[in-house]
């Protein structure tokens, strides 16, 4: 069955906005699709396949996807549209509270709904439905290596081959008439090209090819005089960083790879053009940074910029913040203007299009009308938005709607939300350890929505993060955001929040904690991008309660795998723990769920487990398991001293630590002796 997030299509347009600017002239930097001889044909052909988290959270527009013989960039959304165009209708997501969300970044605010990606389903492997729809992408990076003579050249340099349409698997470039290493003549059997894998990239997101050319003639032009150098690229050392050679054959100049590597290599690199490749286009502005030295499939290529929710029914009404987005894509801005001092008229339009829209009262809908028509945001006025807005306000409506008890098993608050809960009882054990509630969460639907990308430092590394958050579309005005919907069935528990409380105010005075709060300020000083230095490191820093309740999710991820039938990998994490504030009260509870992305969700495996009993087995289970570990002592009394700045203590591979898709913080802010006593740690843990 092909995964839901639908093929991946090569594609060589490059259109030009009043955004940014392409390239005319054909250089070694320069992006091919506007060489005039590859105006002649383009290629739509499958070329892969992904499924929709890896498109999401991987493999996203403006990522490098490796493929079987070549890599792949996903193109921006303005090349979706043609895909989306060759259907009637587009399919939508419902999720209010995630577009707020997505509408606080800069230049989100014109988005007005969310959409899936353009998949059809099939009804066998060899029908035609859906055949049209794919993810567009291009071929980066367009250097290419043959591996029978070393040849470096650009694309136009090798033939490609994809003539089975059921197996896009064999789609790839080659050399023909390849003479070899020694030159000894043409080969009958053509030779595979594969990507050279030196690319450049700037904090703010630019990605371009690494200049060959430019490179081995130490930014001049080649002795020889001739126009494009024949190269070769010498690599006899596979996977052991930049150990290749790059030899002009005119000229015979030779120039290694590993001077571009490091502080001292940074120096010697060209500046930075201002490149997108996922939007075919330059930044008109350009880019004064410098460049960074990129070695192909690096893990800080691409970071993606997401927001997730999982849907609540109350929590998923009209916002007040969403409005005006609902009522224009239900009216159109043109009738919003003609009926704005008319509402009898705007509602009896809305009913008559039997939109929900009409149910809403004269206040809502004269607030809506306002929002609509309101002037859009300066990005100035969006950016500082963006920096008062708190992410954790996507949680607080959880919260607080899991703090009601369902009304019956598998009680639905609304046919939308797709969540259907049950409240369990307590054991009695469980309750000693101040467990206050247990819900079995039948049913839940999870969306997931990505707004753009960064390079070199993660979303979360730096203050400047709504300037460096690279943009999906040329136009810079979209009006609908990339969104997926899982489904899928978890376990939900609270804990008594004046027991917690109680706890942290201890921990908040023990040395254990002074160590981590100061190993964390170490960790963003060092790691963290230079325009963050005015970010108090504290107020990035988790408190002791998300400490406590993030270590015991990840031991209970691991037992849970063992009895639910579903794989550790394929259970993830969310973490309600924060401190009261003005406006928002403290939290303490977390969910385990299991999600796919198929209609039909999950089997059933984590429900049976918040059954009292066996809830208490696997709790019981997994605090016991928590307090040994194969690597103790050692793992049991780390603690980071100056100038380690490792964000985690008592915690590794083998007792407590996740893979990356189950952890929502990457494997930080974790440590198993404020979750039990460890032997030298005793009286910190909180199921003593």
């Amino acid at each position: 069955m092909r995964p839901r997030g639908g093929p991946l299509r090569e594609d060589r347009g490059t259109p030009v906005t009043e955004h940014f600017t392409t390239t005319e002239v054909l250089d070694p930097l320069g992006d091919l699709d506007a060489d005039a001889a590859q105006k002649a044909s383009k290629n739509r052909a499958k070329v892969g396949s992904a499924r929709p988290s890896s498109l999401l959270y991987t493999y996203g527009p403006g990522s490098v996807m490796d493929l079987p013989h070549f890599t792949v960039m996903p193109a921006g959304t303005d090349d979706w549209e043609r895909i989306w165009a060759r259907r009637s209708s587009i399919p939508t997501v419902h999720a209010p509270r995630l577009l707020d969300a997505v509408r606080r970044f800069p230049g989100q605010w014109t988005v007005q709904e969310l959409r899936p990606f353009p998949w059809a389903p099939k009804e066998s492997i060899f029908s035609k439905e859906g055949d049209d729809l794919g993810v567009p992408a291009r071929v980066f990076p367009q250097w290419l290596r043959c591996t029978g003579c070393d040849l470096l050249g650009r694309l136009d340099r090798f033939a490609y081959v994809n003539t089975n349409p059921y197996r896009p698997d064999q789609a790839r470039f080659e050399h023909p008439n390849c003479p070899g290493r020694k030159g000894q003549g043409k080969s009958k059997v053509p030779r595979q090209a594969v990507p050279a894998r030196y690319l450049l990239a700037c904090p703010d997101g630019h990605l371009d090819e690494f200049p060959y050319d430019w490179w081995v003639h130490q930014g001049a032009s080649c002795p020889a005089g001739v126009e494009f150098a024949p190269l070769t690229m010498d690599e006899r050392t596979v996977g052991k960083g930049a150990s290749a050679s790059i030899r002009c054959g005119a000229c015979s100049a030779t120039r290694p790879m590993n001077e571009a590597q490091g502080e001292a290599g940074r120096a010697k690199l060209p500046g930075c053009r201002g490149r997108h490749p996922h939007l075919g286009a330059f930044d008109k502005r350009g880019c004064k940074n410098g460049t960074r030295f990129m070695l192909l499939g690096a893990s800080n290529l691409w970071f993606p910029a997401t927001q997730a929710i999982v849907v609540m029914p109350e929590a998923e009404a009209a916002t007040q913040e969403t409005l005006g987005v609902q009522l224009l894509a239900e009216a159109g801005k043109k009738r919003v203007e003609k009926y704005h001092d008319r509402l009898d008229d705007l509602r009896e339009y809305l009913e008559d299009e039997e939109s929900d829209l009409a149910a809403w009262s004269d206040e809502t809908l004269a607030l809506a009308v306002e929002q609509a028509l309101a002037p859009e945001p300066t990005l100035e006025e969006q950016t500082e938005a963006l920096r008062d807005w708190d992410p954790t306000d996507l949680l607080v409506p959880e919260w607080n709607y899991l703090q009601k008890d369902p009304l019956g098993p598998q009680h639905e608050g609304d046919a939308k939300s797709g969540l259907a809960l049950t409240k369990k009882a307590v054991h009695e054990e469980l309750k000693a350890r101040h467990v206050s509630r247990v819900l079995a969460v039948d049913r839940l639907r999870k969306v997931n929505a990505v707004v753009g990308f960064t390079r070199i430092d993660e979303m979360e590394r730096a203050n400047d993060m709504p300037a460096r958050i690279v943009p999906l579309s040329r136009s810079g005005r979209p009006t609908w955001a990339i969104a997926t919907e899982d489904r899928g069935e978890g376990v939900y528990l609270q804990f008594d929040e004046s027991a917690v409380a109680a706890w942290e105010k201890r921990i908040y005075d023990t040395p254990l904690w002074e160590a981590h709060r100061q190993s964390h300020e170490r960790n963003y000083n060092a790691r963290y991008s230079e325009t963050s230095k005015d970010v108090a490191p504290d107020s990035r820093m988790a408190p002791p309660r998300y400490w406590l309740l993030h270590t015991l999710s990840h031991v209970l991820l691991r037992e849970m795998a063992m009895y639910s039938g579903y794989s550790a990998a394929s259970l993830s994490e969310r973490i309600y723990a924060w401190e009261g504030r003005e406006g928002r009260g403290p939290s303490a509870g977390l969910l385990i769920v299991t999600t796919a992305s198929d209609s039909d969700g999950t089997l059933g495996g984590l429900v049976q487990l918040s059954d009292p009993e066996q809830l208490w087995r696997v709790a019981h289970r997994a605090l016991e398991r928590a307090v040994r570990c194969s690597s103790d002592p050692v793992c049991a009394q780390r603690t980071p001293k100056d100038p380690e700045d490792f964000l985690h203590g008592a915690a590794c591979h083998t007792c407590a630590m996740a893979s990356e898709t189950s952890c929502e913080k990457a494997n930080r802010f974790l440590d198993r002796r404020f979750l039990v006593d460890l032997p030298g740690a005793q009286g910190l843990g909180f199921f003593r």
